[in-house]
Order: C-alpha cells, then sequence, then structure tokens
C-alpha cells in the first residue's frame, strides 16, 4: 500500500505540507479523493462478483465467456492500484508494491491461472480499501481538530450586536459568548463568570471556572454562563491556530525509521524484481520443476516477497501517537521529536515559567502585634496599586484575594527607583519597598528570626513602614506549579537526569530544588550559559531535552535534542521547540515520553512481524505448500494487522 497517496485523504487540513502538493488542488482534491475511496470498495466489490459469476460460468463450460469476465474482473479491480502505482512511479520514478502485485496477476494469467490471478486482484483491491479507511482513522483524530474550530463570533457594538467572521475579529473587540457556545478567538473575561470545557486543547475533561479578567482560548466551550470576552489575539495568532500548524509540522515531518524504510522500499523492490527473474528460469533447469510451476511460484513470489506490511509498520503508528498526544494537548513538531524521547537520559528546565508559575506571589505576611491586618492590607494595596511593579500586582492580588478592597486616598506618591514607594495617607507617611529603604538597622531589628528563614527560603521580602516605623512585611516568591514536584519524580523513576537552569541567585535557585528536588541546578545561567551547559550535558547524556518559556531559554531550546516548550511561553520559544506543552503542565513530559516508548515497541513489534511473515511465505512458496490466494491474504493480512496494531496508540 502506498502510504504517501493516503496521506492526501485529508488535503483540507494537510494542504500546506501535502508532499503531492503537484497533483493536488486543495479542497477539490480532497472531494474527489473521499469519493474515490468508495469508488474504489465499490470497484472491488464488483470485482469479486464478476469473479464469482466467471468461476461459475467456466465450471458449466462456457470457458470464452468466463475469460471474458476474469478480464473485465482484472480492470475493474485492478483499475485503482495500476494507476496508483503508475503515477507513483512517474511522480517519484521509482518501482513500488503495486506494481509488483499488477505484474503477479498478469503472470498468472499468462501462464492460465486465471482464477489465481482475479482472487489476487480482488484481494488487493480490497485490502487497499480498508488499509485507506484504517488510515484514515488516525487523520479522522487530527482533522477533528478543524471540526471545534469556530467560524463566526458575536460582536458588541454601541449599535448592538453583529455576527461577523472570526477573521475580520480585531484586538480589543467585545465578544458575546453565550452558554454552549464555543469561544471563538482568544480574549479576556470583561463580564460574566462560567464554566469552560478546555479538553479540546488540554485533554482535561473537567471544566473550569472562569471569572473576569482570566483567560479563555478559541475553540473551547461555554459549559452554563454568558459572558463577554475582550479579544486578546487575531485567529491566526490563538492558541487553537497554534494547535492546527504545529500538527501541519508533526504531519510532514517523518521519523527517522519511516524515512529508512521509505529509502528501503525502492532497493527491495528492485531486489524482488531480480529475483523473480531468476525463479522464473533457474527452477526449471536446476530442480527439474515445469514451466508452468516455475512460472507459478514465481508469481507466488513476486506476491509474498512484497514489503506492504513493512512498509506500513511506521507511518500508521506515528501518526496515531502524534495525534494521541495532540488529544492530551502535547504537540509534537514531527515524528522524529516523538521517537527521540524514548532514548531521553537527561532534561534541563528553565526555572520562573515552566518550575514555577512565572509570576511571583505573597507567600507570607508579618504584621506587628497591635496593627489592625484589615487596615494594613487595605493601606498597602491603595498605595501599591499606584505601581506597575510585578511585586506591587502581586501585593495587590494578595490583598484582593482577602476580601480587602484598595479604596483609600493617595494624597501623594512617590516611586524610588530601585528601592520602593513613598506615599502620604491622611497627612500620615508610608514606605513600601526594600529593608534598606527602611533602614537596615529597622529591618534587621523586625522579626529577626522570621525574616532570616524567609530570606532564606529565597523569598524576596517588601517592608512596610508607618511614620518611620516598620509595621509589616510581605515574603513573595515564584510559587513551584502543583504538577512540579510529581513531574520531577516521574522522571527520576525512568532514570531520567534532572537539572534546572536558572538566571536568578544561588539562594533561590537553592530553595527551588529542595522543593522540587531537582537532581542539580546552575544559578546565574545567561542564555548563552544554557546553551553550553545543554552541550555539556549531551556530552554526558548523549540524548537530552530542555523545558523553557521565554526568548532567554530559545537557544537552549534548540540546541538540546530536544525543544520542550510551555503552550503559554513566548512566540520564540514556541517556534524554536521541537514539542509544545498546551497547558504549561510539566507531568504532560512524562506522558510523551510514555507514549515515545510505546510507539517505538509497536513499531519494532510491526517490523519484526512484518519480515517474519515474508520470510515464513518465501519459504512456503520455495517448498510448493502454498497457492497465490493464500499467497496474497497472508501478504495483505500481515499488512492489515500491523497498521491495525499502530492504531494501538490512537487510545491510552
Amino acid at each position: 500500500m502506498n502510504i504517501r497517496q493516503l496521506e492526501c485523504t485529508q488535503c483540507d487540513l494537510f494542504q500546506n505540507v501535502c508532499a503531492n502538493q503537484q497533483s493536488c488542488d486543495g479542497k477539490k482534491d480532497k472531494k474527489f479523493t473521499v469519493s474515490e475511496h468508495y469508488l474504489e470498495l465499490i470497484f472491488a466489490l464488483t470485482s469479486g462478483v464478476m469473479i464469482l459469476i466467471a468461476w461459475l460460468t467456466e465450471h458449466f463450460g462456457y470457458s470464452s465467456i468466463s475469460i471474458s469476465l476474469f478480464l473485465s474482473a482484472y480492470v475493474i479491480g485492478g483499475y485503482f492500484k495500476a494507476k496508483e502505482g503508475l503515477l507513483d512511479v512517474i511522480h517519484n520514478r521509482s518501482l513500488n508494491v503495486e506494481l509488483l502485485m499488477i505484474f503477479a496477476a498478469i503472470g498468472s494469467a499468462i501462464i492460465g491461472y486465471w482464477v489465481e490471478g482475479a482472487i489476487l486482484i480482488f484481494i488487493f483491491s480490497l485490502s487497499g480499501a480498508l488499509e485507506t479507511y484504517t488510515m484514515n482513522k488516525s487523520h479522522r483524530e487530527i482533522s477533528a481538530l478543524l471540526d471545534i474550530q469556530p467560524e463566526t463570533a458575536t460582536v458588541l457594538f454601541e449599535q448592538g450586536e453583529q455576527l461577523i467572521n472570526i477573521s475580520q475579529l480585531s484586538i480589543g473587540d467585545h465578544v458575546l459568548i453565550k452558554s454552549g457556545e464555543r469561544v471563538p478567538a482568544d480574549g479576556q473575561i470583561i463580564r460574566g463568570q462560567t464554566m469552560i470545557d478546555e479538553s479540546a486543547l488540554s485533554g482535561e475533561s473537567i471544566p473550569l471556572d472562569k471569572t473576569i479578567n482570566d483567560n479563555v482560548f478559541a475553540g473551547t466551550v461555554n459549559k452554563n454562563g454568558v459572558i463577554v470576552i475582550s479579544v486578546t489575539k487575531k485567529s491566526k495568532e490563538s492558541l487553537f491556530q497554534k494547535i492546527i500548524d504545529l500538527v501541519q509540522t508533526a504531519k510532514k515531518e517523518k521519523t527517522p525509521s519511516q524515512q529508512f524504510i521509505e529509502k528501503f522500499e525502492g532497493t527491495y523492490v528492485k531486489v524482488v524484481l531480480v529475483l523473480v527473474g531468476v525463479m522464473m528460469f533457474l527452477p526449471h533447469y536446476l530442480l527439474g520443476w515445469s514451466w508452468t510451476e516455475t512460472w507459478y511460484r514465481a508469481m507466488v513470489l513476486l506476491v509474498v516477497a512484497s514489503p506492504c506490511a513493512l512498509v506500513a509498520s511506521v507511518m500508521p503508528a506515528t501518526l496515531s501517537a502524534v495525534s494521541n498526544g495532540a488529544r492530551q494537548g502535547i504537540l509534537f513538531k514531527g515524528g522524529m521529536h516523538l521517537e527521540k524521547l524514548a532514548t531521553l537520559k537527561a532534561i534541563a528546565l528553565d526555572k520562573t515559567g515552566t518550575l514555577t508559575k512565572g509570576k511571583p506571589e505573597v507567600a507570607n505576611v508579618l504584621i506587628r502585634d497591635g496593627i489592625d491586618r484589615h487596615e494594613f492590607l487595605q493601606v498597602v494595596s491603595s498605595i501599591e496599586k499606584l505601581s506597575t511593579h510585578p511585586l506591587a500586582e502581586a501585593v495587590v492580588r494578595f490583598a484582593k484575594d482577602q476580601g480587602v478592597t484598595s479604596i483609600l486616598n493617595v494624597d501623594h506618591m512617590q516611586d524610588v527607583t530601585g528601592f520602593g514607594i513613598e506615599a502620604t495617607i491622611s497627612n500620615t507617611k508610608w514606605k513600601v519597598g526594600k529593608g534598606s529603604f527602611m533602614g537596615d538597622s529597622l529591618a534587621d531589628a523586625f522579626y529577626p528570626a522570621e525574616t532570616s528563614k524567609l530570606s532564606e527560603e529565597g523569598k524576596t521580602l517588601v517592608y512596610v513602614s508607618y511614620e518611620d516605623e516598620i509595621v509589616g512585611l510581605f515574603a513573595l516568591s515564584d510559587l513551584v506549579r502543583p504538577e512540579t514536584i510529581d513531574a520531577i519524580k516521574s522522571f527520576k523513576k525512568q532514570g531520567i537526569y534532572t537539572v534546572m537552569l536558572t538566571g536568578d541567585q544561588e539562594k533561590t535557585a537553592k530553595a527551588i530544588q529542595k522543593i522540587t528536588d531537582v537532581d542539580d541546578f546552575v544559578a546565574n545561567c545567561l542564555p548563552e550559559e544554557k546553551v553550553t551547559e545543554i552541550k555539556r550535558l549531551t556530552d554526558t547524556y548523549q540524548t537530552t531535552a530542555m523545558v523553557g518559556d521565554g526568548i532567554n531559554d530559545a537557544p537552549a531550546l534548540a540546541t538540546a535534542n530536544v525543544g520542550i516548550a510551555m503552550g503559554g511561553g513566548t512566540d520564540a520559544a514556541i517556534e524554536t521547540s521541537d514539542i509544545v506543552l498546551m497547558k504549561n503542565d510539566l507531568s504532560k513530559i512524562a506522558k510523551a515520553i510514555t507514549l515515545s516508548k510505546r510507539m517505538n515497541r509497536i513499531v519494532k513489534q510491526n517490523i519484526v512481524f512484518s519480515i517474519a511473515v515474508i520470510l515464513l511465505l518465501i519459504i512456503s512458496n520455495f517448498m510448493g505448500q502454498i497457492s497465490l490466494p493464500l499467497g496474497v491474504i497472508g501478504h495483505e493480512g500481515s499488512t492489515i494487522l500491523v497498521i491495525l496494531n499502530g492504531l494501538r496508540l490512537l487510545r491510552g
């Protein structure tokens, strides 16, 4: 079976990367190919009926009529296979297994084995239709992504609502999304709250609660509320479109195993033709076979030695694994990257945004005795909301989560760059910032045991003073993602060495190492130093991966054997990487490694099985123990079995 031709069956999805573009015409070609598939099945079944009628006609003595019926069965049943084989020869200038089958059928007819040749054509054409069906299952798993892509959006204008195509959406447009509708674009909720089903992107079946300021993504489903979102990305730049683009790229890339099989096929077919040529004469002189027997056995050899099953051993399994990963939110830019994961020995991970959430959060609050907590948080949040510093934003978020509103009027505010903020509220002076901004002696005297411990944990301390007296502090840190610890454990169980690469100071890196239990870390690591570390790991462990999310991680992602980007990361990281985790979930890497090992195991099973069947059939033919119809059944049956075995990767 020619796998390349099967790749055209979802032309709408893959037309940008199809290897057969010269003979395709976008959507028009898709319609033709799909209808052609059903025609192939109809022609195969018609050929089978005609063979039965021809056999009955011959049985009752009408040999001339039976030959005409056999010829018709040959033409009808072999039309699509002959066409496929000839087109492949013209486009690729190489022989293929389709031609071997046609030659075998014609050779059988020449020596008078009309029934055997016709049965060969019938089974080969019928199995071809079945192979196309099974291959299409893996294509449909991927192309189903297109079915969930919304086409229109309800935009709110001053004049009212208007339904427009998603390609016309602009950043900042307000889009109304009702219960049960799919989100048409990436955006941020500005009105309402609901539950969003993100299973199409992440593979997680449990809907997530979403409220004002939360992000939503195109292709997800609004379950039970009416919301209005502000569009943050154009349709071509949405997370959903990234999935489509990455899957298209994955479709084009081939694994080293597949590349080897394709190179091997052309040479193998030539060898088979040479052996068949020898077989057509040599046994007659060496073994005393009759000419009829010699030619018949040569035709059987032509069938059973064809590498159909071997050729189909890799591609269906690879496509199934890639589509399985996409369904779980793991996007592979090619089967070759998936194949490499099975041999992974070391993995380097960026800290900020990868091991951690990527933005600071308040972890601890210390307030001097006698100070009202609510009033303290209200004052500080009212001051900090005037600043755009990430630490200030974290304090405001914390106060809001505590139910405290920032409603106090700040009479005067001065941002002292690098130190903090001075502010006046109701004629009293407040300071929020570093310990040195308050005065080192004052900072050192404020709960020294607690602050020393917090500092050793790598947390950033923000002090608050009232009339030059420190009344409290916030300890902030970039919190470790909840799934990080389990992910590191799973890497270690699989014997993978883990190292954290971070630009942060050593104290912070050591604190994160203690929490996550990574094997090693490199602190104060600049982008070029990350590349050096990746090269060092590769020299030691051969196959390494780098996981990151920022522009500064892009060089290391490109240097590693496998670059893995967080889906919420920068475009530079996503473009440079080989694999993208759509939900920033490190535990998905362990699943990807398991999937890679399963795929490699199934590919090896397929290759060993297909070679064993070919050898068994060849030996049986030389011993005269197999007929042409049985040879065809063994040959085509093994091909379908290896494809079905590969399709097991669609599940689990």
